[in-house]
């Protein structure tokens, strides 16, 4: 693949704290999209002020800083706001999804999630930013 067709790419950061989950969500994805991990939120909002990707995949249950806490920051952010976010959680709580939904985010997917519904998820996300950009 051409530089070019690199940078054409979507961008997803995906923040886990499971190097397990990193590693399986950049191998399904890495054909489709550039794929950045981070291992926390501390680390994803230090990204966040150098690069805007196109999409987060965020972890809700993490150490140091939970994904509910990162998304409240990333949402102040003046040129991450809009960024589309996807919660990724084991344990669905209702406190949980309410927040994370208050707070803007795209959907979220219960770990563990199969590769097919991964994609599933990111395309949905994706045509719709495109349908609502086409009647803007």
């Amino acid at each position: 693949m051409s530089q070019i067709e690199e940078r054409l790419k979507r961008c997803i950061l995906a923040v886990d704290d499971s190097a397990i989950v990193l590693t399986r969500i950049s191998s399904i994805l890495r054909n489709d999209y550039e794929v950045v991990t981070v291992n926390s939120g501390v680390r994803a909002l230090r990204y966040l002020e150098l690069e805007k990707p196109d999409l987060i995949l965020l972890d809700i249950q993490m150490a140091q800083q939970d994904g509910i806490e990162t998304l409240r920051q990333i949402r102040s952010m003046e040129e991450c706001g809009d960024i589309p976010v996807i919660m990724l959680t084991g344990v669905e709580t209702k406190e949980a999804v309410l927040e994370s939904s208050r707070l803007g985010i795209c959907d979220y997917l219960l770990k563990p999630f199969s590769s097919t519904e991964l994609h599933k998820r990111i395309s949905r996300v994706f045509e719709l930013e495109e349908k609502e950009d086409g009647e803007s």
